[in-house]
């Protein structure tokens, strides 16, 4: 009874998570612009998309600062991360903790100081401020994947490097980024995750050239959402799906044990 039940919990969760998607995608084949009238099925929606200037040039500034914003967030916040591991327990413990702030902190608070910055650096709100503002909310996150990965690494494995003839480059090239690469890629792509779904931190501080797609999604709720929105929606959920199912696939792959072939030139 407790694993009929477990799994119809499961079921329902899973269902309230998932149900809101199957009917946007749904609503992307939709010929009409009701959400709740359906009037036969159309691909009308996706031609439209692909000739909207407005939501791709949206779509790409969202993509291109979001790229840029992680990469740099990652170099910096690896860097800060050596960094802060490298101090006394004192310092150390306060820096995490102030590391911490900006992500417990309003993201209303932090857009609305950075725009009030910009505006008194006599700096104009574009993609400059845009970028800034997401490097500046990344960075954090990186921070706090990358140190668990330091502590759990061996310190005497750099140590040893040394002493086989490394220069202290060479040594943290091939010995402290392999540790903590997971913990670098987890950073990376939480940067990348949370800069293309920013809205808030975003509306305070793009320009009139550099709105990103949220923003762009949000004035059209002023009036009425398009279709359009749907069909792209749709497509975002879909490739996301294949890439966290092809990634799957390869951890599943690497994680079977390899066969062990005999000198005869057959497996066991």
């Amino acid at each position: 009874m407790k694993k009929i039940s477990s799994k119809i919990y499961i079921f329902l969760v899973f269902l309230f998570l998932y149900a809101p998607i199957f009917v946007l995608i749904a609503n992307s084949f939709n010929a009409s612009k009701s959400r709740t009238v359906w009037t036969g099925f159309t691909l009308d929606w996706y031609v439209k998309l692909f000739n909207n200037e407005v939501i791709l040039k949206s779509l790409l500034n969202t993509l291109i600062v979001a790229a840029i914003a992680s990469v740099v967030s990652t170099i910096l916040g690896t860097a800060a991360a050596i960094g802060i591991y490298k101090m006394k327990k004192i310092f150390r413990s306060l820096i995490i903790n102030i590391t911490y702030i900006p992500i417990m902190n309003s993201e209303m608070v932090t857009g609305v100081s950075l725009m009030l910055l910009f505006v008194a650096l006599h700096i104009d709100l574009g993609y400059f401020t845009l970028l800034c503002a997401h490097i500046t909310f990344c960075v954090p996150y990186v921070i706090l994947n990358v140190l668990p990965k330091l502590r759990q690494m061996n310190r005497s494995l750099y140590d040893a490097a040394l002493d086989l003839g490394c220069n202290p480059w060479q040594a943290f090239r091939h010995v402290v980024i392999p540790e903590i690469m997971p913990g670098i890629v987890t950073g990376f792509l939480m940067s990348l995750t949370y800069s293309i779904d920013d809205f808030t931190i975003s509306y305070f501080t793009h320009g009139s050239t550099s709105q990103t797609l949220p923003i762009t999604i949000y004035s059209m709720t002023r009036r009425k959402v398009s279709p359009e929105v749907n069909a792209l929606s749709a497509i975002i959920f879909v490739v996301v799906l294949v890439i966290l199912l092809i990634m799957n696939l390869s951890d599943i792959r690497r994680s079977k044990p390899r066969k062990k072939v005999k000198k005869g030139g057959t497996a066991e």
